[in-house]
């Protein structure tokens, strides 16, 4: 989606005037335009970070993986926008199960 962008080679920005070829200072009238055509009027820049994030925690990145892609100073503020799947919490309890049951001794 970024190659259609237009701007690689071309700008060292990805967001840039159609008319001065500048980066644009906000997006806001286009991410309005983008969300009326998808039929998402209500969702926000914010949102698309946040599942960005889970997307990532629930694939099986760490949190630390997550921190660097976003920025984030503080591995607290990745917590909060890593909004982990119930299966991946499912899959993560069971891995302990499947541990136990690997060191437990077999029956003769």
């Amino acid at each position: 989606m970024l190659g259609q962008l237009g701007t690689d080679g071309k700008s060292p920005y990805l967001f840039v005037s159609d008319k001065t070829h500048e980066r644009l200072g906000n997006i806001h009238r286009v991410w309005h335009r983008l969300r009326q055509k998808a039929g998402l009027a209500k969702l926000r820049l914010h949102d698309v970070r946040h599942a960005y994030a889970s997307l990532l925690v629930n694939s099986g990145h760490s949190l630390y993986e997550v921190q660097r892609i976003l920025g984030h100073s503080s591995h607290s503020v990745t917590e909060r926008y890593a909004h982990l799947s119930s299966k991946s919490l499912m899959d993560a309890a069971n891995s302990a199960s499947v541990i136990i049951k690997g060191a437990m001794p077999t029956a003769a």
